[in-house]
Formats: structure tokens, C-alpha cells, sequence
């Protein structure tokens, strides 16, 4: 989620630091991981809502809530687990685990149990020539034991596409502290991006703000900051990396109906519970829970 607008709210604290001086990997840090619990200050209700949010950020999904038919993964937090939930890519790679029978082979040059997670983007169609750049899911419902009968959808051909050096690999980012960068003022960050233009262009350092195209405000999420809010981040990210259509993304990306695929959005709004923070689509809550989630507390390393 630290995209290149990151890098001009990061950037000045980053360049104040002083002379440039080589820099080495230190590996993970020691001790806890200073990560994954809620924003101090929170009102009792916030809590709560941070808590139901945490909750179905890490559920298991299945067929049955709407899962599929094409898959990267299994849950927001199986992903989304280092140092602490809503980090990047664990040690083990859930993937391995999730992958239905047989489907690891057409995968596995780039997947790999100890590797990272990965989604993978086609740059261009090769039937057409004509540029691509979307994800194109690892895996399908095929061969797992809630697949609706008649269900025989393929994956995609990545060793034609490997071997035409086509396919650009993502990993998870971090949600850390996600509500603190939905809040930065665009003037801040354009401020930013405008401070130590000769010790960036020495550095090497150049690039521009991503905007929305109606209304010209900075986007700010996602790999390259397409997305304007927490909201529009995870309602892409459930229908993109689990097949969950949901109210802002209600369309499937696969639309075979033999493959268990409705009219309907797979997670809405339940209007039928009476208690709040269970109201709230599990799209809400994955937002709720980035909103209101801490930044990473610094390693002693770095200082307090």
C-alpha cells in the first residue's frame, strides 16, 4: 500500500537524515512486532468496530460465501501476515496451502513454499498485442471439494507467458496505520514531493502524483496509487485476489455458470442484524480495520 505517493509523504524524513551513506540489511528485527493493534485513543464504539474488522480481515472463505471461482488467495490475513496481521508476504507461503490439486505445477517457477506471496499482471494480451497490466489469478475452484459440479474453468497459460517475459510479479503491501495516510492533506504531500529537488535529483529521485480521474484529488492506495480510498482499496482487493464481488465491485471477473456465479453481490450490507459492527459488509470491516489500524512502532534499533 506504500505507493509512490508514499514516497513524497516519506520522502523528506527519509532525506533529513543527512549525507547519503551505504546502507545494510539489519534482517528482521527482534522482539515483538510492534504491529497489527489498533490506533491509541480509540472510543469504545471505534474498538469494537477494530476488533469485528481484525476478525473478518483473517476469515477462510469458501465457495459458499462466495469465494471464487478464481483465487490468489484464501483470506485477507493469510497474506497479509507479517510481522502481524495486515503486514506483507509470512514466512510460509499460504498459497502453497490453498492451491487446489494439480494447479501448483503451472506455478510453481514463481510460487514457492518458503518464496513470497505473489499475484501476477500480464503486460500485454499476447493473442492481440494489445496491453493488459491486470491480474491474472493463480488458481481456480477446480478440484477443491466445495467446486459446483460442472465447474471446468482452466488457469491462465503462465509458462507461455514466462517464457515471453510478460508476466510482472506484486506482493503484499502493508496496511499498517492506513487511515493516518487516507487523512495527509494533498497540500502536505505535494509539498512533499516539491521539498530537496537537488539532493532527489542527485539520488536519482523523480516521479509525479497519481490522480482520480473525475475529480483530480490524489490517489493514494494500491500498487500504483489508483485507488482514492481505504473503501475502493478493499472492495478491488476482495474481488481481485478472492473472487468476492462486494457493493463497490459487484461484477465477477469470471462469469461461467456452471461455475456457482450470481446476479448479486457475494458481501453486502446485512440489514437483517440488529447489532451495529455486525451490520457492516466484510468489505466495510476490511476497511474499518486498515482505518483504524497503528502505524509500526520504529525498532529499538532505530530509536524510540
Amino acid at each position: 500500500m506504500y505507493t509512490r505517493t508514499m514516497l513524497w509523504i516519506l520522502g523528506p524524513l527519509i532525506l533529513a537524515a543527512g549525507s547519503i551513506q551505504a546502507q545494510t540489511d539489519p534482517g528482521p528485527r527482534a522482539g515483538a512486532a510492534g504491529a497489527g493493534g489498533p490506533m491509541p485513543r480509540l472510543n469504545t464504539f471505534e474498538a469494537e468496530y477494530f476488533v469485528e474488522g481484525a476478525a473478518r480481515f483473517q476469515e477462510i472463505e469458501d465457495v459458499g460465501d462466495g469465494f471464487g471461482p478464481r483465487f490468489n488467495g484464501i483470506s485477507c490475513g493469510s497474506c497479509h501476515a507479517q510481522p502481524a496481521v495486515g503486514g506483507s508476504s509470512p514466512a510460509t507461503n499460504p498459497q502453497v496451502a490453498a492451491a487446489p490439486p494439480g494447479q501448483m505445477t503451472a506455478v510453481s517457477s514463481f510460487i514457492s513454499l518458503h518464496g513470497p506471496v505473489r499475484e501476477a499482471r500480464f503486460v500485454k494480451d499476447l493473442s492481440t498485442n494489445k496491453a493488459d497490466g491486470g491480474v491474472h489469478a493463480l488458481f481456480t475452484i477446480v478440484g477443491r471439494p466445495d467446486n459446483p459440479t460442472g465447474c471446468a474453468i482452466t488457469q491462465p497459460d503462465f509458462a507461455t507467458n514466462l517464457a515471453h517475459n510478460n508476466v510482472i510479479f506484486r506482493i503484499p503491501t502493508p496496511v499498517f496505520g492506513g487511515g493516518l495516510i487516507e487523512a495527509i492533506k494533498e497540500s502536505t504531500i505535494i509539498s512533499n514531493m516539491n521539498a530537496n529537488t537537488t539532493l532527489k535529483s542527485v539520488l536519482g529521485i523523480s516521479g509525479h502524483e497519481n490522480r482520480n480521474g473525475n475529480d483530480g484529488t490524489i490517489t493514494r492506495f494500491g500498487w500504483k496509487a489508483q485507488n482514492k480510498s481505504l473503501m475502493l482499496f478493499t472492495g478491488e482487493a476482495y474481488n481481485v485476489e478472492q473472487g468476492i464481488t462486494n457493493e463497490i465491485f459487484p461484477n465477477e471477473r469470471e462469469e461461467d455458470p456452471r461455475c456457482a456465479t450470481s446476479g448479486a453481490p457475494d458481501d453486502s450490507t446485512n440489514f437483517n442484524l440488529s447489532v451495529p459492527e455486525k451490520i457492516m459488509s466484510d468489505m466495510v470491516g476490511f476497511s474499518v480495520f486498515m482505518r483504524f489500524s497503528a502505524p509500526r512502532r520504529r525498532s529499538a534499533r532505530m530509536g524510540t
